[in-house]
């Protein structure tokens, strides 16, 4: 028997069908080891040394693992073909030989880009040993981040509490988003006039041409300032005579965009479908584990983690084909096409994704996929066809037209693009961030001398915009663009960034939170070297060096952890208020804008002495006057010179922030109709809350994530504060489901299940039904029950129990008591009737072998399910009688109690000792994971 390993059940069950009955297909279900989420599993001082680690569910597959391989005849290692696919075959090969179950037993290592039979067969006829130079480079990454993570990150607790983590990749990453921030507010608009004259030909036809010179000035976009200079060229141009000086046409090609790449699939899926990068990378993850597809099972795409753009000869070859059938000859270029990558530090050791069949048209496959995975592989699909496809044939057309009058002359000037052959544009056309629409505007035929007639001149205002926030697109355009992380580190680098609420999604947009820009302003105060890009870059590359055998894995991390510890040491004896200092400086115009009115925006509202500055507790950063004092607050000090002063706010007081019409005070929105009590709006140190009445224990309402200061009114005022708000007794128990908003979002609560709301505003409007809903999914992702409600109920079986046609995962099906029988391939569930049903359920009783009564025997044995614990009551009672049976005689038992003493205070002093610890453990578990 021949052990064969691979990552996913989903990939071994497709391996499986492939390889006859001399294999076996275990999973490893990912890694099986990491770095203990605790300080020392990397020593640097011990020639980096690793400790790893097993968790139980790793241990019972590893074990598994073993029994098999212990009494097999080779085994073949077979996880993914990339820098994580090796440290896993190297992980469970070094746990193998731990446990001694290898003996003299071959190893191999086969890859295979694709899961298909060919690829697969081929991949096995071919072996090679694991490769040391790949494993090296996956063991320095891990390193890295593991000893940035663990350093860096203490010290953020120390000097900026509230703070989360800091990383390697995550943190440059996320000084993309802070800068982008940052050129957003030092933006200044400009102002600027476009003119746009509406034209018609001798023939009628009409087009339009804007302004491009005036009294022999060329002008720019950003050239005409004014309303007085626009009415002054307007006016000009309705009094001149107009004719066409010139007519220039130019022939264009365009070339189709390479087959997608990691992150060129993740930018396209998130500008055609709106998928975020960690969900373009799931679907597209089952596309390549393999889908049954009209009575086959195999993979659907390549492998999907790479910077490759080129593809297989085969692949092109078959592409050109498809072409040529789907499309016709003259679509089929002259040539195939090959392409290069321009992405800093692309190492392009795989294909490009691509379909594993082009043949495989998407109509052919959509009704065998989920409508995302349908999706996604269709946009893979058009991609690489369209990249084998004809260039497309443009013809770019401009039109110069005299604008001549007694006041002076101008130019006009119009252009415009005519398709003359589509080329691969007949089927695809890469999205874009800025869309043009020039090459869509088409213009009449004219020539040199024309006379036009004028319909009407327009001026319109226009403002200069800032630039525009990163989408998670665009920010993995520029991580791929400076060379910042790889294909399989950017979606779970972005999701890294939202879990530690560094930055928030608004739309689509990527906006950094308060927490996040503090975290950068400290590390480019301080660690400024660690947050460049280009020694991010730098530090890529040397580890791609590592994985081609050029560098020493340990010498990359001596030179490295040299300088970098140094700096950190250099950091430990600063103060918290030097630190503060410094970030009220680089954040000054987020934290502390100026209101214009020529005053210190540093002032303190309140008491008019004191100045503002950031502060911190152990929920995080805030503003607070310099005479804020929470000690004199609380009565614990006298309140003695200077004065103190309770003034705090968020961080930020100004549009973004959302409290700025707060911050000098509360805003009173009301009276509570049915208290009589003020109803006010308050910024506190945790954000914007409402409050109601100023008793000593007065009720309060945070703001939820979303909603604005701006628009709070008393009605919404009054919502808040009557949460949680009860949505109607369950119809299984008849227990009160309640709506709320809590520490995670809002969500309906029933019997101590939560379930998340998609909205704040769902927990007011949420119903019984949505609400029951949400719940039943809640408990059927956690393993507890869920009430599936059915497509069709087909009424009473002969033997008794309800028959009914449900929807379950792998498709409909027809249940009865314990009998699940699947209906077959593109049968509607709505035309299933009670006789077809009834032989699907005998069929499967027959298959199984349980016969007719088969279903009523889960009874018999759930009664049985409870005799062994009678079993463990009579072992347990017996070892109490033996136990009491071999009591010691009494001196005895006085030696054993001061023995017993002796451990109690043992221990004692052991869980005062590991009292101190589970802050240490928990900052660890939060600093280790890294996103890169």
């Amino acid at each position: 028997m021949n052990i064969v390993i691979v990552e996913s059940p989903a990939k071994a069950k497709t391996i499986n069908k492939y390889l006859g009955s001399e294999y076996q297909v275990l999973a490893s279900y990912g890694h099986v080891r990491d770095l203990p989420a605790k300080d020392g599993s990397v020593q640097p001082d011990d020639d980096f040394a690793m400790s790893w680690d097993v968790d139980a569910k790793s241990q019972k597959r590893l074990n598994e693992i073993a029994r098999a391989v212990k009494d097999a005849d080779r085994l073949i290692l077979a996880t993914d073909p990339d820098r994580e696919g090796e440290a896993i075959s190297w992980h469970v090969l070094e746990v193998l030989q731990k446990k001694k179950v290898l003996k003299d037993k071959p190893v191999e290592r086969v890859v295979f880009n694709a899961i298909t039979k060919k690829a697969v067969l081929e991949a096995m006829a071919a072996p090679r040993a694991i490769d040391v130079p790949l494993v090296d480079a996956y063991l320095a990454r891990r390193a890295l981040d593991y000893l940035v993570g663990f350093t860096l990150s203490p010290v953020l607790w120390r000097k900026l509490p509230g703070a989360r983590s800091a990383g390697r990749v995550q943190s440059v990453s996320l000084r993309l988003v802070c800068d982008r921030e940052a050129e957003i507010e030092r933006f200044v608009k400009q102002e600027y006039w476009s003119i746009l004259a509406n034209l018609q030909t001798a023939a009628g036809a009409g087009f339009q041409a804007r302004i491009a010179t005036y009294n022999g000035k060329k002008l720019g976009r950003l050239d005409i300032g004014s309303k007085a200079e626009a009415e002054e060229i307007a006016a000009l141009l309705n009094a001149a005579t107009l004719s066409v000086a010139s007519v220039e046409s130019k022939p264009q090609r365009r070339h189709p965009s390479a087959p997608f790449t990691t992150s060129t699939l993740q930018q396209e899926a998130s500008r055609k479908h709106g998928f975020s990068a960690a969900r373009t990378m799931q679907v597209a993850q089952k596309l390549y584990e393999g889908a049954e597809t009209g009575g086959e099972t195999g993979g659907l795409i390549t492998y999907m983690r790479t910077d490759g753009v080129q593809i297989a000869g085969e692949a092109v070859a078959q592409a050109r084909t498809v072409i040529g059938a789907e499309f016709g000859s003259e679509f089929v270029p002259e040539k195939p096409r090959h392409y290069s990558s321009k992405a800093k530090n692309a190492q392009e050791a795989h294909e490009a994704i691509r379909p594993t069949d082009l043949s495989r048209l998407p109509r052919d496959v959509a009704r065998f996929l989920d409508p995302d995975a349908a999706k996604l592989y269709e946009l893979i699909w058009k991609r690489t066809i369209a990249s084998q496809m004809e260039s497309a044939v443009l013809e770019r057309t401009t039109i110069d037209i005299d604008a001549t009058a007694a006041s002076g002359k101008a130019g006009l000037r119009a252009t415009g693009s005519v398709v003359r052959f589509a080329g691969f544009l007949s089927l695809y056309q890469e999205g874009r961030d800025d869309e043009e629409d020039e090459e869509s505007r088409r213009l009449p035929a004219v020539a040199g001398g024309d006379a036009l007639t004028r319909v009407s001149v327009e001026t319109a205002q226009h403002f200069t915009e800032p630039p525009a926030r990163f989408t998670e697109a665009t920010l993995v355009k520029k991580m791929e663009e400076l060379g910042i992380g790889r294909p399989s580190t950017y979606a779970s680098t972005l999701q890294t960034l939202r879990d530690r609420e560094y930055v928030k999604l608004d739309g689509k947009r990527l906006i950094p939170e308060d927490k996040g820009r503090l975290v950068i302003a400290f590390l480019e105060s301080f660690f400024d070297r660690y947050v460049e890009y280009d020694f991010t870059a730098a530090l890529e590359e040397k580890l791609d060096r590592i994985s081609a055998g050029e560098l020493s894995w340990k010498d990359v991390l001596r030179d490295f952890w040299k300088d970098f510890s140094n700096s950190v040491h250099e950091i430990k004896d600063l103060r918290v208020s030097e630190v503060l200092d410094a970030l009220n400086e680089i954040l000054a115009a987020h934290v502390f804008p100026d209101k214009g009115d020529g005053e210190d925006p540093r002032k303190c509202p309140a008491c008019g002495i004191g100045r503002l500055s950031l502060k911190v507790s152990r929920f995080g950063a805030f503003v607070g006057c310099s005479n804020y004092n929470k000690e004199k607050l609380d009565g614990k000090v006298p309140n003695e010179d200077p004065p103190h002063c309770g003034y705090t706010r968020q961080l930020t007081a100004n549009g973004s922030g959302g409290d700025a019409e707060i911050a000098d005070g509360p805003k009173l929105l009301g009276q509570d109709p049915e208290t009589g009590l003020d109803v006010t709006l308050r910024s506190g140190r945790f954000g914007p809350y409402v409050q109601l009445g100023e008793e000593a224990k007065p009720k309060r309402a945070s703001l939820p994530r979303g909603w604005q200061v701006g628009e709070m009114d008393l009605e919404k005022a009054l919502q808040l504060l009557s949460l949680p708000r009860e949505v109607g007794p369950h119809p299984e128990d008849g227990k009160m489901i309640s709506a709320g908003i809590g520490r995670y979002g809002p969500f309906v609560l029933h019997d101590g299940t939560y379930a998340n709301l998609e909205s704040p505003d769902e927990v007011f409007s949420v119903g019984i039904n949505r609400a029951v809903d949400a719940l039943a999914q809640k408990r059927a992702k956690r393993g507890g029950r869920a009430t599936a409600t059915p497509l069709k109920e087909l009424g009473e079986h002969p033997d008794g129990g309800p028959v009914t046609v449900q929807d379950g995962r792998y498709g409909p099906y027809v249940k009865w008591a314990k009998v699940n029988a699947t209906l077959p391939k593109g049968t509607d569930p709505q035309t299933v009737e009670m006789d077809q049903a009834l032989a699907l359920i005998a069929a499967k009783l027959e298959k199984s072998g349980k016969g007719k009564t088969a279903a009523k025997k889960p009874a018999a044995k759930k009664t049985a399910a409870k005799k062994p614990a009678a079993k463990k009551t009579a072992t347990k009672t017996a070892t109490e009688k033996a136990t009491t049976a071999k009591k010691a005689p009494t001196k005895k038992a006085a030696t054993t109690k001061t023995a017993a003493s002796k451990t109690a205070a043992s221990k004692t002093a052991a869980s005062k000792t590991a009292a101190k610890k589970p802050a240490t453990r928990k900052a660890a578990t939060t600093a280790a994971d890294d996103g890169s």
